[in-house]
């Protein structure tokens, strides 16, 4: 319930002012001279204030509610404010809503226009709270981000934005991260990014493809095995966990790894505790854990092939990388990085943004090289990147578009709106606000 303040020395108008609101759902502090104001304001989650001019009988100048409308904006310079009286100048008053005034109202008042005044500015306070509090709250992130070790990673969509943020939130803690996402869409590159700017960042960070290790092998790998424990092997061998002690084991396409390699590695995930292949002395060690995986793990775990209770000691914190062709706005940023100081045709930025990138970074990097080498000078045209890109049909139906197809179009015609609109199929209303939402200039 919000809490509406009135400052008048006329207790009858304080009766009537304080009925008609409680009558519609508000709670109500009254005050009948400025110090009572000031300290209510001072102490109390005021949401908004409706006062008088004059205090002092006989005093029509309006000084005093100029003095209090100061003060009070001193002390919460977004708090509404709406000037009632019988006697003020008009000049006081349009001098104070100039200054910040939300409104006002002569005596008497309208009962109908005062709670469509009282409505609107509460709602236009909630409204204006939630943008500063979302505007903090950003500029936390922003600045978090800033001084973070990104390990390289270039990104420039929300998605990205969103998982970077949680990476290094996480980073902070010891839990275990599981990472999911396509195949090539940058799962160890997240992963760098936790153990970069956790407290484990000058410790040892290892790598070790999961579902890569032959199944005769995995405890060995994993464990580490004492000379002559199998055929070939004529030294101790450290296994990775052993490796990773005190930092972070890295286990990568985790959802490949067999169900005999699933029960070996379930026990030291829980107990820190392993034994060396050939060996019966019992080793501790305390790593964190980050794996990832590009396979459906719920999925897996009705089939039968992956272990629930393993599933739940690896997912604490899941993040979810999408493709690149879920974050388009990472296409071009990518591109510049891997073909620095180089030129693309408007027409092959184009055709890069239509492409489906089913392998993902990995694909447009390697693109990007086989461009660089053919086409060390010059502008690079679309057949450089060797790409089978699909074109639309007219009648197929047309993709939203996003911040970078919107700006290309912008530069292609010239910033001609009538233009880009109907190159994207939307009334010029649709096309302005699109360019409010991503903030293109026009």
């Amino acid at each position: 319930m919000e809490k509406i303040l009135i400052v008048d020395d006329n207790p009858a108008i304080l009766d009537a002012l304080s009925l008609l609101l409680e009558i519609h759902g508000f709670d109500v502090v009254t005050a009948s001279n400025p110090f009572e104001a000031i300290q209510a304001v001072q102490y109390q989650r005021i949401a908004l204030v409706i006062q008088d001019m004059n205090f002092t009988a006989d005093t029509t100048s309006g000084e005093e509610g100029k003095e209090l409308f100061y003060a009070l904006r001193d002390i919460n310079p977004h708090l509404p404010i709406i000037l009632i009286t019988a006697w003020t100048e008009l000049s006081t008053a349009v001098e104070l809503v100039k200054a910040g005034a939300a409104d006002y109202l002569p005596k008497p008042w309208d009962d109908a226009k005062l709670l469509t005044c009282v409505n609107n500015l509460i709602e236009l306070g909630k409204a204006k709270q939630q943008n500063e509090t979302f505007t903090r709250h950003q500029q936390e992130r922003d600045a978090s981000v800033q001084q973070a070790n990104l390990v390289g990673l270039v990104y420039k969509s929300t998605a990205m934005e969103h998982i970077v943020n949680l990476a290094i939130q996480v980073a902070k803690s010891d839990i275990s991260v599981l990472i999911t996402g396509p195949n090539g869409s940058g799962k160890e590159r997240i992963a760098q990014i936790i153990q970069a700017n956790s407290l484990l960042a000058d410790k040892p960070f290892i790598t070790v493809n999961a579902g890569a290790l032959p199944s005769e092998l995995i405890e060995a790998e994993l464990f580490g095995a004492e000379a002559g424990a199998y055929t070939g092997i004529t030294k101790q061998r450290i296994g990775r966990f052993e490796a990773a002690d005190g930092g972070t084991l890295f286990l990568d396409e985790i959802g490949n790894l067999p169900l005999s390699g699933q029960m070996k590695l379930l026990r030291i995930l829980q107990t820190g505790e392993f034994e060396r292949l050939g060996s019966t002395q019992t080793r501790k060690v305390n790593v964190r854990v980050i794996s990832a995986t590009n396979e459906d793990l719920s999925h897996a775990i009705k089939t039968g092939q992956f272990r629930e209770d393993l599933y739940y000691r690896l997912n604490v914190i899941e993040l979810n990388l999408p493709s690149l062709a879920h974050r388009p706005d990472d296409i071009l940023a990518l591109v510049a990085h891997f073909l620095p100081e180089r030129t693309l045709s408007l027409s092959t930025e184009k055709a890069l943004l239509a492409h489906s990138w089913p392998g993902n970074v990995r694909e447009l990097e390697n693109a990007c090289k086989r461009a660089g080498v053919l086409k060390p000078t010059g502008v690079i045209e679309l057949a450089d990147f060797g790409l089978q890109v699909e074109t639309n049909s007219p009648s197929q139906t047309r993709a939203e578009p996003n911040k970078q197809e919107i700006e290309l179009a912008m530069r292609e015609y010239k910033g001609v709106i009538a233009k880009v609109a109907r190159h994207f199929g939307l009334s010029r209303q649709a096309l302005y606000r699109r360019l409010d939402k991503f903030k293109i200039e026009y």
